[in-house]
């Protein structure tokens, strides 16, 4: 049976939803939707019925896209006040011939948990660092070895319970099971990483429209999160009270003329627009521009501090993701901030061409990977049923245009 997934990320201007088939150790993209979101402001649900219709339409888009209806998926959950806690268990190896097992794995995980888990926290998930075998340590994969004790240490991830039941409910409520949930932080360093990043220290700051995540990560776990409310629909907000415009067409000057770095705008590039007394107004590409970078500084400059803050150890990598970083010239800003080592997030090469899906497939590699420690080879999202509509259903969109994305592929190494 085929491998296929489905993440959806639930974010404060629009919803992601991704589904992808697992084939020869690589995820191939089946769809990608996008919608604009209601009810929901800075990650948290505001308005039920709202953010119920929002949720609606990006599931219909990929069903349409599809031709299957979606009934399980992953699901971020917002990562205010999350905590990010060290903890370690051992357990007694269960079978006679002492040979260590899926199960087992999920047992220590659990002992480990439950040391330290607080009573008005959810557990979001258990990340492990590493696992022993009576006295050898230090063992990413422990199944099929031999012993007597199998210790583990790992991070376990908690929030306040409204952030995990107020997104589960509302993803239940429109017939859809959540199987799995993970923070956006997680899943933007599965998205992002690459080995070197599994022996270092690094941060990875994801511009999202209403806030901006700050997170710390060691040898590739994150271990720190902070957030920062602010985001791009500030820089909307700039452009509207500035050219005394509404909001909605300010946002498409930004996407569609301005430049995050003013270096590069030019004078003489116009762009006519209604104000809010119907008066004609031209503005050109260096006003704009400089206003945008001024809120792109602030942005970056107060992540920056967050770092610091965060840790005092030297910082060997800074990545840069999210809607907003997909800017025209972006990185010249962030250079401007962070010096010329920091990176903008690019998984241009899985076959997603905007930074904005990064936590919705990070989410799906992660998952991936619990399954794989689990020893759990053979899990679908989608029926026997499902996948045979689904073939069927390809075979006649295999033409279709490139913004829906449809059968393009990762060739993301779920072993890198």
């Amino acid at each position: 049976m085929k491998n296929i997934y489905t993440s959806v990320d639930i974010g404060s201007d629009t919803i992601k939803v991704i589904v992808c088939e697992q084939f020869q150790n690589k995820l191939h993209l089946l769809a990608a939707s996008s919608v604009k979101s209601k009810g929901i402001k800075k990650g948290l649900i505001t308005n039920i019925n709202e953010a119920t219709e929002s949720l609606k339409k990006a599931f219909d888009e990929i069903e349409v896209m599809l031709g299957v209806k979606i009934k399980k998926v992953i699901a971020s959950v917002p990562a205010y006040f999350a905590e990010f806690v060290y903890t370690k268990g051992e357990i007694k190896i269960g079978n006679e011939d002492g040979i260590v097992t899926g199960d087992d794995i999920i047992k220590v995980l659990h002992v480990a948990m439950k040391s330290k888990m607080r009573p008005a926290k959810e557990l979001v998930t258990m990340i492990p660092i590493d696992f022993s075998i009576d006295d050898q340590s230090e063992i990413k994969d422990p199944k099929g070895l031999r012993g007597s004790v199998l210790g583990a240490r790992a991070i376990m991830v908690t929030t306040p319970k409204k952030n995990i039941y107020s997104v589960v409910g509302l993803i239940e409520s429109i017939g859809i099971e959540v199987v799995d949930i993970s923070l956006n932080c997680i899943g933007d360093i599965y998205a992002l990483k690459n080995k070197e990043m599994e022996e270092q220290i690094g941060a990875i700051i994801n511009v999202g429209a209403e806030i901006t995540s700050v997170s710390l990560y060691n040898k590739g776990i994150i271990v720190k999160n902070s957030i920062i409310q602010l985001g791009g629909s500030n820089i909307d907000n700039d452009i509207a009270y500035i050219c005394k415009i509404d909001q909605d067409v300010a946002c498409k000057i930004k996407e569609k003329f301005a430049l995050a770095h003013k270096r590069y705008a030019s004078v003489n590039d116009t762009y006519e627009i209604s104000t809010s007394y119907d008066e004609k107004l031209k503005i050109n590409q260096f006003e704009v521009s400089e206003i945008v970078m001024s809120r792109i500084e602030e942005i970056l400059t107060l992540a920056k501090k967050e770092i610091n803050i965060l840790t005092n150890k030297k910082i060997q990598y800074i990545i840069i993701t999210g809607g907003t970083s997909n800017m025209t010239h972006f990185h010249y800003v962030a250079e401007d901030v962070f010096g010329k080592d920091v990176k903008i997030g690019n998984i241009k090469t899985t076959g997603i061409r905007h930074n904005k899906y990064s936590s919705a497939l990070g989410n799906i590699i992660y998952f991936i990977n619990k399954l794989e420690l689990k020893g759990i080879e053979d899990y679908s999202m989608f029926t026997k049923s499902d996948i045979e509509d689904l073939s069927s259903t390809r075979k006649g969109i295999l033409n279709i245009s490139n913004e829906s994305m449809l059968g393009k592929v990762f060739g993301y190494f779920l072993s890198e």
